[in-house]
């Protein structure tokens, strides 16, 4: 039975430490790049505009959220781990959350691109309600609906402003 102990003990250390920091950042950098690059693709009808905003957001966005987790605490309180790998860790998820749905607008045209990252957004919060399910024991009706509507949201106001403008 300690054997079982430590093992759990090590599995929860591994989802706190390791597999939290990577999905916060993998759901920021999947969401919050939404709305500027779709708006930008909108706004000026060419996929390498809305590319250099999700380059630029997804870099920002990474950095940003890599100090934050860095710097909220040193682990010894929380039990969270070291906070420069937690930072490393969420900052690297948060740039390649925003990355996936980037590299499409490097098609040349922009309603290729536009389909093809469309997909790609809906595959992104797919794995990221998988990746809730399986380590956050989040039920996966539950963590789809949430995933999905948060980003509905966000994916919605950037089309709105694309058009709008």
């Amino acid at each position: 039975m300690e054997q079982q102990d430590i093992a759990i003990k090590e599995q929860n250390k591994f989802v706190i430490q390791k597999v939290q920091p990577a999905l916060l950042g993998f759901m920021d950098g999947s969401v919050s790049t939404l709305a500027p690059i779709f708006a930008a693709a909108g706004l000026t009808g060419k996929p390498m505009s809305a590319f250099f905003v999700g380059l630029a957001a997804s870099l920002g966005a990474g950095i940003s959220m890599g100090l934050a987790e860095a710097l909220t605490d040193d682990g010894s309180v929380t039990g969270r781990g070291v906070s420069w790998l937690r930072g490393l860790i969420t900052g690297l998820g948060t740039t390649l959350g925003g990355m996936f749905h980037t590299l499409p607008f490097l098609i040349p045209d922009i309603h290729i691109a536009l389909k093809v990252a469309y997909g790609v957004v809906i595959f992104e919060l797919l794995a990221i309600a998988y990746i809730k399910y399986r380590f956050m024991k989040t039920p996966l009706l539950k963590s789809i609906v949430e995933i999905i509507i948060g980003g509905a949201i966000v994916f919605f106001i950037g089309i709105y402003f694309g058009k709008a403008g």
